[in-house]
């Protein structure tokens, strides 16, 4: 009897793939999960609440800004300002601001200059923001995000300790019926589980602007976006890649910290949000980047390995084999059933029960379109440049 056949090596290689899966989901996706739980009984916190600047860049905004502001602006906290940089555009944002501001005198607003070409605006208007704050630590959102609490910052200010720079808080879109509605909010759930739970295994590697604290300090000892000033994005996750470590930051996902963010308006905007993140992401340091680019391999190979062994066990009558395949799909389907229901659970996400396996599945899959969607553009850019 040969040791080495195809009706042995599927199943060794499906059992191996599985140990794989349940160490991602057991050792890195639950972390949120346990860390959202542990939050309640900490005691290193800062209770001092030091005087901070909401910092917001919008673009075509005027009814996001007038439907989401107040929530920022009423925000239950002892000194803040909150700064808005518009990029001059069709909408009457200038006007909807200065309405605002005549209601609340924390509320502070300028704009983008039409001369400024050949830089990235949203960088341009997050340094011009930056510049014209009056406090050390600088929080960041954006026009389509609402807090869910008025106690958002308080939850983001706990975690401004002496010896943090960077707080790193959750987001994730707003619950409402369509197909595209769940998709996007299970790969940014997913996203968050991957890029908030190596923060807290001590390996941070970025960040999302839409909820985000660091210090001033930290940015002028950064010398802002320099290091990436030639891309139109990068002003979140590439500065926090460059800056994050284990001792300098800290992660917040109590309930009352959480933000939403609105459904975009067409599925071309999510479209081009994943393209542009493509573009900044294949430039991440650190073993970050690869170690996720692991877990999305073995995921879609256990799924080639599993269906390998089922076919190959329905087609040999091997029936112990076909019996082992099925036992390892379900055993990794039910405990990522339980890690995903117990974070979705503790951050009002849907449950996914049903689609989980169709969105896991097709996940890893999506992200590659929307990487090779970078590359053709890219192709294209730098083929035009020739032609000139």
């Amino acid at each position: 009897m040969e040791l080495f056949t195809i009706d042995t090596i599927l199943p060794a290689a499906s059992g191996i793939l599985f140990i794989t899966q349940a160490i991602y989901h057991l050792g890195l996706y639950n972390k949120l999960y346990i860390h959202n739980k542990e939050t309640v009984y900490t005691t290193d916190v800062n209770t001092e609440n030091p005087p901070l600047s909401v910092i917001i860049v919008a673009k075509d905004a005027a009814d996001e800004l007038q439907e989401n502001l107040p929530f920022i602006l009423e925000q239950d906290y002892p000194e803040f300002e909150v700064i808005v940089i518009y990029d001059r555009s069709a909408d009457d944002c200038d006007a909807t601001l200065k309405l605002l501001e005549d209601k609340y005198p924390n509320l502070y607003h300028t704009f983008i200059p039409d001369s400024a070409r050949y830089i990235s605006h949203k960088k341009l208007g997050i340094t011009m923001g930056i510049k014209a704050s009056r406090h050390e630590w600088l929080v960041f959102t954006e026009p389509n995000c609402r807090p869910q609490s008025n106690q958002w910052l308080k939850q983001m200010a706990r975690n401004f300790t002496p010896a943090t720079e960077i707080v790193l808080g959750y987001s994730n879109y707003e619950k409402v019926p369509g197909w595209l509605n769940k998709k996007i909010t299970f790969d940014t759930l997913l996203n968050s589980m991957r890029y908030l739970g190596m923060a807290l295994s001590g390996h941070p590697y970025m960040g999302t602007g839409r909820n985000l604290a660091y210090r001033k300090t930290l940015y002028y000892k950064q010398k802002g976006f320099a290091s990436h000033l030639n891309l139109q994005r990068g002003e979140d996750d590439l500065f926090i890649n460059e800056t994050a470590h284990a001792h300098n930051t800290r992660v917040e996902t109590g309930s009352d910290s959480l933000m939403r963010i609105a459904m975009p308006k067409y599925k071309k905007i999510w479209c081009e949000e994943k393209i542009s993140y493509a573009a900044t992401s294949r430039l991440f340091k650190g073993t970050a980047r690869y170690i996720m680019g692991f877990e999305t391999c073995s995921r879609l190979l256990f799924y080639a390995a599993i269906i390998a062994t089922i076919i190959t066990g329905i087609l040999l009558h091997q029936w112990t084999t076909l019996g082992i395949a099925i036992l390892l799909w379900a055993a990794r389907f039910v405990m990522q059933l339980i890690v995903f229901r117990k974070t979705a659970q503790a951050f009002g996400e849907r449950k996914f029960c049903a689609l989980l396996p169709v969105f896991d599945f097709l996940q890893p899959i999506w992200n590659g379109v929307f990487k090779l969607q970078r590359k053709l553009r890219r192709k294209r850019l730098l083929m035009d440049c020739f032609k000139q």
